[in-house]
């Protein structure tokens, strides 16, 4: 008994592994995803979750407690030395990034079931670029940030608003680290399985 030959000068023809298109691997669904249209997924997720700072900021602007500073005509002060607002600031922030971090996750998992590498690097780099994006709206838009040229408009004695900011940096990981678990979790949970090899009957 012989081994089947091949026809002289054509290469031995093998099985192609499941899945495998002729360009490279391809999503559960049959779509074919090469490294440039991954990436460029990755890239539009990133930009649109970015866009999102912008009610970040608004949002945070809105419900941060504020902090009340009053001058004596030389120096500005805490009128409430025993106030919790500077770090109600920092946890509103994280609260409202972790909210919105969860729901950009599961925007991007309905839209792109399959997941990949490029939807989870544009959620993390989209989220980091959200956190920025609020921060800075945040600060630009609420109090004067010039603590002695607000006290000398206002007058001595008068309450005003301190500037808000954040007092940890730390809080801007909150939605990027939000987004990444809440969409593991999501393709854990709802996200398409393998299809299990048939199990030959005898």
């Amino acid at each position: 008994m012989t081994a089947p030959s091949t026809p002289h000068g054509q290469p031995p023809h093998f099985p192609s592994y499941p899945g495998a298109g002729e360009n490279g691997p391809t999503e559960p669904g049959g779509e074919h995803m090469s490294l440039g249209a991954e990436a460029l997924r990755g890239l539009l997720i990133a930009l649109l979750v970015g866009v999102g700072g912008v009610v970040l900021g608004l949002v945070w602007l809105w419900l941060s407690p504020r902090i009340p500073m009053v001058s004596d005509g030389k120096n500005v002060y805490l009128k409430d030395t025993e106030g919790e607002q500077a770090i109600g600031s920092d946890g509103t922030f994280v609260l409202i990034s972790v909210v919105l971090g969860a729901v950009s996750a599961a925007v991007v998992f309905w839209r792109y079931r399959h997941g990949g590498v490029g939807v989870v690097l544009g959620l993390a780099a989209g989220g980091a670029l959200a956190a920025l994006i609020g921060w800075r709206i945040g600060v630009w838009l609420g109090p004067s940030t010039d603590i002695a040229a607000h006290a000398k408009a206002v007058g001595p004695g008068v309450v005003f608003d301190g500037p808000l900011k954040l007092r940890a940096m730390s809080a801007l990981v909150a939605w990027p680290a939000a987004a990444t678990v809440t969409h593991l979790v999501l393709t854990s949970a709802f996200g398409p399985r393998d299809s299990e090899p048939a199990v030959p009957r005898w």
